[in-house]
């Protein structure tokens, strides 16, 4: 490598995403564009234990130890589920009807492979293609930008130009000075000199953020995330993802700690998309969920079914959606996991078709051709 692609590539890693304000955001019209969020858990979650059947007596056989008490489960719902303690954010949105659970989803994955499941899930494709993703077949059918708030572009985005990455530095920061020393060397090189420029304006835009200890990683993203998107011809979609689902042993103790991680991280993304978040639809996925029964360490293992939520101020929330399989033996998928009764890829199709007036054909095609649902998903 020369010192010129050195340099370029220097100055690459700081100018990560375009824009044309460096005063942050700013507050939007009465209209703002339709944004897309798609997040997702890594490790399969167990739905179970988040979007609760409590009217099913088939759950507490299955989990003497590592099921909720009643007495917890305070946050009821619609037909009879309710929704995890530690999801207090997302909770408030339910109420103010911002939060869409949809139960018994699959994405038609028939393995239980961690790294495949998630390929799958972001490639949306029967035979997965790693350079394909859904999310950037659907901007590039709609001319959109997008942002991976990630070190590497995942799956969900590769195959369009206009996708770009963010993360934060681990590093400490550079003087000012430096900064306007490589201007004055970039003045005749207008491609390094625009990268370093637009670097510059993204670290403005999000404050410089860091990531740290007290700070919280997901949280950090979440907010740098939504400060991204809220910006004057900020992007139109972004995807982030939160690992550390696989819950093998000591689950309710891990679940709880992560559910309040991602919530509290989904609480910053609202706050950082100020008025962006009235028109955001916000979709939360995993690759797969986890057996019905739990196992001899207090956990459970790879399994089928689980939920899909949406989240936002576009979504017309306060239901829960998806066909309920039960959870009787006979119910159960292979006589151990929730059975899938709906398909994630046809739930996204629904969701492009209705936020962002992608045509049903259009949408469906995006997926192999799936099915697109006659719900209602967007308000």
């Amino acid at each position: 490598m020369d010192r010129r692609q050195f340099i370029s590539g220097t100055a690459a890693s700081l100018a990560l995403w375009h824009t044309q304000s460096l005063a942050g955001a700013v507050t939007a019209s009465n209209k703002t564009p339709p944004k897309l969020i798609w997040i997702v858990l890594r490790g399969a979650l167990d739905s179970l234990e988040v979007v609760i059947p409590t009217f099913d007596s088939g759950l507490s056989p299955l989990r003497p130890t590592i099921g909720l008490a009643k007495n917890q489960l305070q946050q009821p719902m619609h037909k009879g589920f309710a929704l995890h303690p530690s999801l207090k954010h997302l909770y408030s949105w339910y109420q103010n009807k911002q939060l869409l659970p949809i139960v018994a989803v699959g994405s038609g994955f028939n393995k239980r492979s961690h790294f495949d499941g998630q390929d799958y899930l972001e490639s949306g494709l029967n035979i997965i293609a790693h350079e394909n993703g859904w999310l950037s077949r659907a901007i590039t059918l709609k001319q959109r930008s997008a942002i991976a708030i990630a070190q590497s572009t995942p799956i969900s985005l590769r195959g369009s130009d206009s996708v770009n990455t963010w993360y934060p530095s681990k590093l400490k920061h550079s003087s000012d000075d430096l900064y306007q020393s490589l201007q004055k060397m970039y003045q005749s090189d207008p491609r390094l000199l625009k990268k370093l420029n637009d670097g510059l304006a993204l670290r403005n835009l999000t404050g410089g953020q860091k990531l740290t200890k007290s700070n919280g990683k997901f949280k950090t993203l979440a907010t740098g995330c939504g400060q991204l998107m809220s910006t004057p011809d900020g992007p139109d979609c972004a995807m982030l993802e939160l690992g550390g689902w696989d819950t093998h042993n000591n689950q309710n103790n891990r679940l709880k700690r992560q559910l309040t991680t991602l919530d509290d991280g989904l609480a910053a993304l609202k706050l950082s998309l100020g008025d962006y978040w009235s028109n955001t639809a916000v979709v939360i996925a995993t690759e797969f969920g986890r057996t019905a029964k739990e196992n001899g360490t207090k956990g459970t293992d790879h399994g089928t079914g689980s939920a899909l939520l949406l989240a936002g101020g576009a979504v017309a929330g306060g239901r829960v959606l998806g066909q309920w399989p039960g959870l009787a033996q006979h119910q159960l998928f292979e006589q151990r996991d929730l059975q899938a009764t709906s398909n994630t890829f046809s739930w996204l199709a629904t969701l492009l078709n209705q936020h962002w007036q992608i045509a049903p054909g259009a949408a469906s095609n995006l997926f192999d051709g799936v099915s697109l649902y006659n719900e209602q998903l967007v308000s």
